[in-house]
Order: C-alpha cells, then structure tokens, then sequence
C-alpha cells in the first residue's frame, strides 16, 4: 500500500524565504512489519549478501545488565503481544523472556551483528551511493548501547553493487543471545516516498530561528509540523535535538578522515507523534501502530547514522538526540 504524507499545513518558506534555499529532499521509508526478500529494501529483513563473503562480527566487550535473550524469543514475545487475549502458559512465557538468560551464558569472541536496513538505489535516491554501486546494507550489534559506545565495529555499513552477488548467502548468521530486544528491528517492508524538508532550528541562522520562534507561539509548530520528517528517512535534514545545546561539531566529523558528515539514515522511535497528525500517512487505519520496527534507543530517542561527505564508505558516526 503506498504511504501519502499529508501536505504541510502551510508553505513555511513563503513565510520566510529564507528558507526556500534551504530545503532538501528526504525519503521518508514508511516501514511495515512484512516479508522482505533479499531483492527488496526492508528494515531488519534479510540482506544480498554474497556467500563467500564473512559475514559482519563485532568483537567488543558485550554488557546484558538485564539478562540475554535468544533472537527466537524476541520473535516469541513480540507473537504474544500481538494477540488480544493471552493464555496462562502465554503469560508464563512472557514473564520468562523477560526474565533474561544468565549474561554468564554469552559465549565469547565476536558476535554476529544483525540487519537494520537494506536499500536499494531505485527506492531511495537521496543516498550518496558511492560510484559504481547501488545498494546499502546497515547492521549493528544488538548488545552495545549504541547511543554512549558506537564503535566501529558496533555498526557497520556495507555499499555494493546488486549485480555483483552471484551467489546470495542462504542462512545468516545469528547471534546466539541479544542483550537489548529492542534493537532488533521487526522484519518489514517499505513504501518509499519523497518528501521536503527543511533544517531544525538549531541548523538555522540564530536570528531567523528566533523569528520563527516567535512566529510558531500560535498553533503550528516549526519544530514538529513544518521542518524535519518524522519516522525512518535516508537524507535529508538532521533530526531536532531532543536533549542537547547543540551537536557539536567533532561528534559530526568522519572518523578516518575529519570531513564533516552529512544526514545518511535517521531511525525514529516513532513515524509520527500521537498529538498530531501532521506525518501520520493519509492511507493510515486509525488503530496502526506508530512503531512499526519495535526498535527503541535508549528512552525512545532518535539515532541518526551521518556519512562522510569525501567517501560514503567511510565508518558511519552515529548520533543520538
């Protein structure tokens, strides 16, 4: 089913022509919990991966304050709380798997990383695919907390070239528990659309943002209705800052090489607010969930990956706020 974004409410730019040059456009991936193929573009689905190529390991000291799950358990418990109505043995299991395993039972060495994301070029054109290639795969380790520790091994990318992977590799390697189930995304397909933005306040010129700011105290919210779109996006503009002054420069900047990075995936708690329906899809059932992907970052923050602006292959720098 094709997702619609409600136009904006008002053309903010005609405001403020300021921001007319300042506008970019986004994806916005729209994605439902489904049965991706390794030919599609997906959230937590399976990846094109080539058969005689390792798969992605990550090697750094792994913490389950709150007890190890297996990833067939995560499965299990997100079966259960589908369901309207639970049985004795169902609540049972509920209660166990949130009991958690003995972090003691975490076999050591590197530990498989799980898929985040798969797209492809055709379905999101404002990625920076390097030449030559046209698709990007993303995972993470399911264990580190990715918001204080992201590490490059934490989370990786990999660019390719689809034509390339002659042999698709059958069965991906899963890690034997995961430490955080929240991070490990609900398989589900997208329903890719375009959409134009323009930068959070804090990306504005001081004035200007304080213009706006006096100019949003009626109904309408810059912030939230006008600016930045909401839920899983490639591109585009950097998410408002939820609990920061500011970002920083150093903390935006390529690991490798210094150059400062650009918006390359913005994973949202939430595809839109429950106070307003200003990116709430057109096409939305009233009782559709606004977390399609399950995945929670810390208290319900936004993780945005930012990719070196001199090569895309670079380590990501992945920021919460």
């Amino acid at each position: 089913m094709t997702r619609t974004t409600p136009p904006r409410p008002i053309d903010v730019a005609s405001v403020f022509p300021e921001l007319a040059g300042l506008s970019r456009t986004a994806t916005r991936l729209h994605p439902r919990p489904g049965t991706p193929t390794v030919h599609a573009s997906s959230v937590g689905g399976p990846l094109l991966w080539p058969a005689d190529e390792p798969w992605a390991v990550c090697s750094q000291e792994h913490d389950a304050p709150f007890g190890l799950s297996t990833p067939e358990e995560v499965r299990t418990l997100r079966r259960i709380r589908a369901l309207d109505v639970w049985t004795d043995e169902e609540h049972a299991e509920v209660s166990r798997i949130q009991a958690g395993h003995d972090p003691a039972l975490l076999p050591e060495g590197p530990h498989p990383l799980i898929p985040v994301a798969q797209l492809y070029a055709r379905d999101v054109p404002d990625l920076p695919f390097p030449e030559g290639t046209d698709l990007l795969q993303v995972l993470w380790c399911p264990f580190i907390d990715i918001e204080e520790e992201p590490g490059a091994e934490a989370v990786q990318v990999r660019w390719r070239t689809a034509r390339d992977v002659e042999e698709v590799l059958a069965v991906a390697p899963e890690p034997a528990y995961v430490g955080t189930y929240e991070l490990v995304p609900v398989p589900c397909v997208l329903h890719p659309e375009q959409v134009r933005e323009y930068p959070a306040s804090h990306d504005l010129d001081a004035e200007l943002a304080e213009r706006i700011g006096r100019w949003e105290a009626g109904s309408l919210r810059y912030r939230d209705e006008l600016s930045v779109a909401a839920g899983w996006k490639a591109g585009g503009w950097a998410a408002p800052f939820t609990f920061r002054d500011s970002g920083g420069p150093d903390e935006l900047r390529c690991r490798e090489c210094s150059a400062v990075g650009e918006p390359l995936l913005t994973l949202d708690h939430a595809e839109w607010q429950e106070d307003t329906s200003s990116w709430r899809p057109l096409e939305e059932p009233q009782d559709a969930s606004a977390t399609p992907t399950d995945v929670t970052v810390g208290r319900g923050y936004t993780l945005q990956f930012y990719a070196c602006a001199v090569d895309p292959r670079h380590p990501p720098v992945t920021v919460v706020q």
